[in-house]
């Protein structure tokens, strides 16, 4: 093809593409502002435990063996928690099969699916003072998409009478909280999330249907605005100028204003709507590229079967001797090493492992003769336990006081909003095909995040260039959200253009079929 032919199909191809996609183009731009200050509807760890009150050691509790007899299948129970449900301690059991079974802590006798009456108490527990409606069950909405919330469903749903006009979702396996959407997020997410993420094609967690339909359109607005950026560079007269005196071949004020935001604009505009392509990893290009972390190796044993040789009223004590005042304890295993995981109120953190001899842990302090509160375990015991996860050698580890490109904080309206994100933190590179690279989070001994090169790939292809957000772009604070809502702004111009010189291009093409139209059957009516 010359170079003539290819730039009228480039021509065509914009002409055409802009014409059924400025719409939506406009809507991305438009709901993508307001993202930016309104996320979608989520439950972060420090506001679910915010509304918790604290484990009382004199109201609980019965042994983890007994909470464990309650479980269908006992050596398969992946989790165990003890929290409060339904105003009571209890042991929330993570079924082999994904499921919930909660246990009251004070008799050991497992609790049914929570009720609609459990459900209001719950939600009235939330918010106290506020009267609650009860709107019944549902599997699913536009505001509980996250497949994190499948072991919980059906949801019961409840209206809340507070100030915000919260809409509480309660689980029913658990009687538990797991969503809360005020009514000023729920009203601006249709203009924001709802309308960005084309919600409005997706019923249920797993949609493949709803993710084609997303990378078909991203993928022909990708082209569109490639073609507009092309077109717009060949028009433009960097030497020179045509005889209106402008360097622009257009004229009319729409066509001239939407080349000239079109220039300006291009790569922010082609950067976003490629990273929202991206953004749905394409045929699973950001996938893996080998085996991913073997966590049940990197903990070395369940809690089901490896527990510390103390009970929960001990560890309470333990805690509350050293001013911390738990809201939650996990039973978690560490490279064979057993120990309790306690979160206050705050999301802060504290271990809780049997007293030895050997070298105590950082901020070790000696609760009893059994018990020993820790504030983190010691890098030494993290990289042995990742030397677990792959087969592949460790290549070298480093423990990070700042954050990385890689692993890094974001704010409660973004996406990632909700993960924690501790520092320092342990980062432990593999000398895989894949070269992982693994966090590893001190306070908790989880594994907070894992990469290898092609999710590396993923992203700076997807959250870099869609949100921005390296380290200290993020500490930029407003100046950074100012020149993405400036930039946004030229994206919306280029795309309301867009539509106005679509609209009147359909409008001539379908007059001029009309008048087609009507001279055939005059031609026709003369014939016969």
């Amino acid at each position: 093809m010359d170079s003539l032919r290819l730039r009228r199909a480039v021509y065509l191809v914009h002409r055409w593409t802009g014409v059924a996609g400025c719409v939506l183009m406009a809507l991305w731009f438009a709901s993508g502002i307001v993202m930016l200050f309104v996320g979608y509807p989520k439950l972060t760890p420090w506001e679910r435990l915010g509304h918790l009150p604290a484990l009382n050691a004199q109201a609980c509790c019965v042994p983890v063996a007994r909470a464990l007899a309650a479980s269908a299948d006992a050596a398969a129970v992946g989790g165990i928690v003890l929290t409060t449900v339904r105003a009571r301690p209890a042991y929330r059991l993570h079924e082999g099969d994904g499921r919930y079974t909660v246990v009251d802590a004070a008799t050991g006798h497992r609790l049914a699916p929570a009720s609609p009456r459990e459900a209001v108490e719950a939600a009235r527990a939330w918010l106290p003072g506020a009267r609650a409606d009860y709107l019944g069950t549902i599997r699913e909405d536009r505001w509980t998409h996250s497949g994190a919330l499948d072991p919980h469903r059906p949801l019961h749903k409840v209206q809340m009478r507070d100030p915000d006009r919260t809409l509480l979702y309660v689980s029913s396996a658990t009687g538990e909280v797991v969503m809360d959407a005020p009514r000023a997020q729920r009203l601006w997410n249709y203009a924001g999330a709802w309308l960005h993420w084309l919600y409005l094609f997706r019923d249920r967690p797993s949609d493949p249907a709803w993710s084609g339909i997303v990378i078909a359109l991203s993928a022909a607005g990708t082209v569109l605005a490639a073609t507009g950026t092309l077109a717009g560079l060949w028009r433009w007269r960097f030497r020179g100028r045509y005889r209106s005196g402008s360097r622009s071949p257009y004229r009319d004020g729409w066509l001239r204003g939407h080349h000239i935001v079109g220039l300006a604009f291009s790569l922010a505009t082609c950067a976003w709507i490629f990273s929202g392509l991206m953004s749905m990893n394409p045929g699973g290009m950001f996938d893996p590229a080998g085996g991913r972390p073997d966590l049940a190796a990197y903990r070395g044993g369940s809690p089901a079967r490896l527990r510390p040789p103390f009970e929960a009223p001990q560890a309470l004590h333990a805690l509350r001797e050293q001013g911390f005042g738990p809201r939650e304890l996990e039973w978690r295993v560490l490279a064979g090493r057993p120990y309790l995981l306690a979160r206050d109120g705050a999301d802060r953190t504290r271990l809780v492992a049997a007293r030895s001899g050997g070298t105590p842990l950082p901020g070790y302090r000696a609760a009893c003769a059994r018990v020993a509160v820790a504030t983190r375990w010691p890098d030494a015991r993290l990289r042995e336990a990742a030397a677990r996860l792959l087969s592949a050698p460790v290549a070298g580890s480093r423990s990070l006081d700042r954050y990385d490109a890689y692993y890094y904080g974001r704010e409660p309206e973004a996406m990632l909003g909700a993960r924690e994100r501790r520092l320092p933190v342990l980062r432990v590179r593999f000398a895989d095909a894949g070269r992982t690279w693994v966090y590893l989070d001190p306070y908790t001994g989880d594994v907070a995040l894992s990469q290898d090169r092609r999710q590396r790939a993923g992203r700076w292809l997807f959250n870099f260039l869609h949100s921005w957000d390296l380290p200290g772009m993020l500490r930029a604070g407003w100046a950074r959200e100012a020149v993405l809502v400036l930039l946004s702004l030229g994206g919306l111009a280029l795309s309301l253009t867009g539509v106005v010189i679509g609209y009147a291009r359909l409008r001539m093409k379908l007059s001029k079929a009309r008048r087609a139209a009507v001279a055939q059957r005059l031609r026709q009516s003369a014939l016969e």
